[in-house]
């Protein structure tokens, strides 16, 4: 059994992407990210200073937008087409979840699709879909660059996508099938949950529920990827019973320090490639 250190992955790619920052400038091009954040939800604000060292460490560009979660849909549409009249910009981000009212596919698709480093878009979602694109969502890149990291051929592979969310449930499912796994996705209605994780060579959860995988749901010697979180009395968990998996895994993910900083380093790293498709 091993454990993944998602700091020692997300380090490469970071470094990697440092490189790339270093030849823009010498073109007179700084790469530049702008977060939306809306309300006072606390694990975002965390993600967002994360996200913000993590720019500034590799000489990127970082600009927060806060806004009240009382902001109308409509203002907040106006506020990111705004933000998006700054020529210097490269990457924008709407940091979710956002409350209820505003999380609506309007408010994600104001993002321009050349901006748009979370693929959250229409446009950009469509082009996964077709191969088209030319950056992954961060999250599914994440679990892609963790399987690479431990020379995992995915095609044939029995997957277990737990969650279906717009993050990383769907996109990711949508990955995984144009590299020939056989995909199976479960959400909140769906019945022996237990059974599919069983046949699964690769189980990938993400819900934001602790203890939802248990041991038991684990098949000797499959690989468990764990990208959700929750947080209980302050403290924060994935979706699996962390000491249970370890029996049963063969490689396995820890929550904090396993797809969340891989997830930074990829945000920033489409930040970089967009820099250079549509500046250079």
């Amino acid at each position: 059994m091993h454990i993944l250190d998602g700091k020692l992955i997300s380090q490469k790619i970071l470094n990697d992407t440092k490189g790339e920052i270093s030849k823009l400038k010498k073109q007179g091009i700084i790469p530049k990210l702008a977060v939306v954040l809306v309300g006072e939800h606390k694990p975002s604000q965390t993600y967002v200073r994360k996200k913000q060292q993590a720019a500034e460490n590799i000489g990127m560009n970082f600009e927060l937008h806060k806004f009240h979660a009382k902001i109308g849909k409509n203002e907040l549409i106006k506020k990111i087409i705004k933000i998006q009249q700054d020529k210097k910009l490269n990457g924008l981000i709407v940091q979710l979840p956002l409350p209820e009212p505003l999380f609506t596919t309007e408010v994600l698709n104001a993002i321009k699709p050349e901006l748009d480093v979370d693929c959250m878009t229409d446009i950009n979602l469509g082009k996964l879909v077709m191969k088209t694109n030319t950056i992954t969502p961060p999250t599914p890149e994440a679990v892609c660059a963790i399987l690479k990291e431990i020379d995992v051929d995915i095609r044939g592979k029995n997957v277990a996508i737990i969650g279906a969310g717009a993050l990383v449930g769907k996109p990711l499912s949508i990955v995984l099938l144009n590299k020939e796994a056989t995909v199976t996705t479960a959400n909140f209605f769906t019945k022996n949950l237990k059974k599919i994780c069983l046949s699964a060579d690769i189980i990938v959860s993400a819900v934001g529920k602790k203890d939802l995988i248990r041991g038991n749901m684990i098949k000797k010697g499959a690989i468990v990827i764990d990208t959700g979180i929750s947080f209980v009395k302050g403290k924060m968990y994935g979706d699996v019973n962390f000491n249970e998996a370890l029996k049963k895994a063969s490689y396995i993910t820890p929550v904090p320090g396993g797809v969340g900083p891989i997830t930074v380093a990829l945000l920033l790293k489409n930040v970089a490639i967009h820099a250079k498709k549509y500046r250079t």
